[in-house]
């Protein structure tokens, strides 16, 4: 069942993006230690702003547990979307100009999709393409008539997902020194049955 995150969900949702930090290297991975970075994460998922804000994401939930998870807002919202990461940063101590995230990840006029994760004990039951649609009616609903995302230039197996679901490839990006290839969908009731 997909279904809007709460705040409920925050440190369960925190743990599962833990995979793409690592992922993507961030360099704030080596300055403050997984626990914290877990909490602090933890704790801005409680505001809606945020980039991984719950009033941004969308949840799978399978048998109880949260299955995987989608984060999208629209372009325009990337100036603001880690005032509250700068916040809980600077409350804790830590220089709020060290952010998770530092490079420019949309295009103009589009709805992102920031982050889709699923559970690795979960992975190649559909969850991942369940979520990117959900995200796609959401970008819907509010508008929007151009989906993207980046997909890391070492993984194949994520742009084969997002190519079959019509994504194609726009632009190329440099996300945290990694190679990015930043795929577009255009939005119709009749791209959802892709």
């Amino acid at each position: 069942m997909i279904r809007m995150a709460t705040q409920k969900d925050c440190m369960e949702i925190a743990k599962l993006l833990w995979v793409i930090f690592e992922d993507m290297e961030l360099p704030l991975l080596k300055k403050i230690s997984k626990n914290t970075l877990l909490d602090m994460v933890a704790e801005c998922i409680a505001e809606p702003t945020y980039r991984f804000g719950f009033k941004r994401g969308l949840v799978y939930e399978l048998n109880g547990e949260i299955a995987g998870v989608i984060f999208g807002y629209p372009a325009e919202d990337e100036a603001i979307i880690d005032e509250p990461f700068r916040n809980v940063l600077l409350k804790n101590g830590f220089d709020p100009n060290d952010n998770l995230f530092v490079d420019k990840e949309t295009l103009p006029n589009e709805w992102y999709i920031d982050s889709v994760v699923v559970n690795q004990k979960f992975r190649g039951l559909g969850i991942g393409s369940a979520l990117l649609n959900g995200m796609s009616q959401t970008a819907i609903d509010a508008g929007y008539h151009t989906i993207g995302l980046n997909v890391d230039k070492a993984n194949p197996k994520a742009k084969k997902l997002y190519a079959s679901l019509g994504y194609q490839k726009v632009a190329e990006l440099v996300i945290s020194d990694h190679q990015y290839e930043h795929m577009c969908k255009s939005l119709t009731i009749d791209s959802l049955e892709k």
